[in-house]
């Protein structure tokens, strides 16, 4: 406690860890979805062991929440610009070997995609 009456919270690492998850979280969901696509996919997959099966949770709902398609049960796509907050995300977990991040200009089935995304613009 402090002189005043006030008291001075200070974070442990894995509180300035978690802290740095949720601000980035934050600031990804509500991330702004540009007018005019750029034609370029972005693709996350991964292979995530089991230990680390929590992370693996986490990125999958993320992916969701920020309207990937799932391509397989480990290959998400997205049109939007994601790819700088997944991989800070890749990175606050120390997950640089397991998940990948690609950008493609071409997918073999992309007209379907392309329906999931831009059904009411196309």
């Amino acid at each position: 406690m402090l002189p005043n009456g006030s008291f001075k919270l200070i974070l442990t690492e894995e509180g300035r860890r978690q802290a740095k998850i949720l601000n980035l979280l934050g600031s990804c969901i509500n991330f702004k979805k540009p007018k005019k696509w750029d034609r370029k996919w972005r693709i996350v997959l991964f292979d995530i062991p089991e230990k680390d099966r929590l992370f693996r949770d986490i990125l999958r709902e993320h992916l969701r929440e920020l309207e990937f398609f799932k391509l397989q049960h480990s290959v998400f796509v997205s049109p939007h610009p994601y790819e700088k907050p997944i991989l800070e995300l890749i990175s606050l977990y120390s997950a640089e070997p397991y998940v990948r991040v690609i950008m493609a200009s071409y997918i073999d089935n992309q007209d379907k995609i392309k329906n999931h995304f831009f059904k009411k613009t196309q």
